[in-house]
């Protein structure tokens, strides 16, 4: 298995045997921090798919908005930080090299870093929670194509955490952050019935259906959609219920809706989109939504525009009263959840030791053979996983 530490390196399902990593690689998806590095970075993000530029303007357009600055960087700094200072509280010895996907500081670059601070049996962690090609295979093989760009296959070993989309520390966030926009809401509406007037909507990046069908293992079935839907279904599903516990409700209405597509107008992706959905509230009773950007770790572009600015537009052109709720960020339970997921690896913990919110859980650490693949990019290596 490429780049694996010996304990990985047979691709079981989940590593058992305790390994002594020696640094953690943070990777984000990187974004423009001024307007001359908006469409370079547009660029590096559609590399191969023949985008035309006058397409990248229409999306440039986003992000000059905030002068030209997503905000995913700053992010990633402060969960750098933050990451650092749990591990120091622990008094774990592990140092943190951030490196992104699609913008400086580049992923080869913090490995190469580590590399020479003489680290060489490494531990990554994805800014992503969930199983699909772009949200954990892609970061696999941007792994592998760093190791081969640095030429440090064979010198470094990279090995990955798993998915974390139903770990508490990522789920806490989210229902404290919704037990507080539900309470807004019914401060703005007075008289009001949570489970009637309420809808809770559940957004995430919508993909192509068949990147979602062929998301998680080839030896399983997750239904339509694949593991990508499964996994968001069933943590909006524990979301929703522990949010309605704390605040004394019996039930709480809610969907998952999609957010941000790309693709041509042939090419299906997941729906419903969530302004669609936005739309026909009112004729079913609604009078309010909560959004909540369950499939973010933080507020980056997608979040800031498509939420704040079009989703929370819609809701106003509804007539609905809206909130958008936080993403993790660097909340202390997100960020003690990270640690918790390196000491899993460090230690060898077995799955049944390993908490999980939902029946999907606790994922795999190393992915199972085609998990997530692209058919139309084709077969890339890609490490912390069984090829092909």
């Amino acid at each position: 298995m490429l780049g694996a530490s010996d304990a990985a390196a047979a691709g079981p399902e989940h590593v058992v045997v305790p390994v002594a990593y020696d640094a953690i690689l943070l990777a984000g998806f990187g974004g423009p921090e001024g307007q001359d590095d908006v469409i370079p970075f547009l660029k590096n993000v559609t590399r191969g798919r023949g985008i035309p530029e006058e397409r990248l303007e229409e999306v440039a357009h986003h992000y000059r908005h905030f002068g030209g600055v997503s905000p995913i960087n700053d992010q990633n700094r402060e969960l750098k930080a933050a990451l650092e200072a749990e591990l120091a509280r622990r008094a774990i010895d592990l140092p943190v090299y951030w490196g992104n996907r699609n913008w400086d500081p580049y992923l080869a670059d913090a490995l190469q870093a580590a590399y020479d601070d003489g680290h060489r049996t490494l531990l990554g962690i994805a800014t992503s929670a969930y199983s699909s090609f772009s949200s954990c295979r892609q970061y696999r093989e941007d792994f592998a194509l760093a190791l081969e760009s640095t030429r440090l296959h064979g010198e470094v070993t990279i090995d990955k955490v798993r998915q974390y989309f139903d770990h508490p520390g990522f789920v806490t966030p989210f229902v404290e952050a919704l037990t507080s926009g539900v309470r807004e809401l019914l401060e703005q509406l007075g008289e009001a019935d949570a489970a009637r007037d309420i809808r809770v909507l559940f957004a995430t990046h919508s993909i192509p259906t068949t990147d979602a069908e062929r998301s998680g293992p080839r030896d399983r079935d997750f239904g339509e959609g694949g593991a990508y839907a499964a996994q968001h279904l069933a943590v909006s599903e524990v979301v929703a219920a522990e949010t309605a516990r704390a605040l004394g409700l019996e039930r709480l209405e809610w969907e998952l809706v999609y957010q941000s597509r790309s693709g041509p107008p042939t090419q299906p992706w997941l729906e419903p989109d969530i302004n669609d959905r936005i739309a026909e509230l009112p004729a079913e009773g609604v009078r309010a939504v909560a959004i909540v950007p369950v499939g973010f770790l933080s507020d980056h572009m997608e979040v800031l525009w498509d939420l704040d600015n079009e989703a929370t537009e819609s809701a106003d052109e509804a007539g609905l009263a809206s909130v958008r709720v936080a993403t993790p960020g660097s909340h202390a339970a997100f960020v003690r959840g990270l640690v918790d997921l390196v000491l899993e690896r460090r230690d060898g913990t077995p799955p049944a030791d390993r908490p999980a919110m939902t029946e999907l859980g606790p994922w795999f650490d190393v992915c199972r053979p085609g998990c997530c693949e692209n058919v139309r990019a084709g077969f890339k290596p890609a490490v912390s996983g069984v090829a092909p």
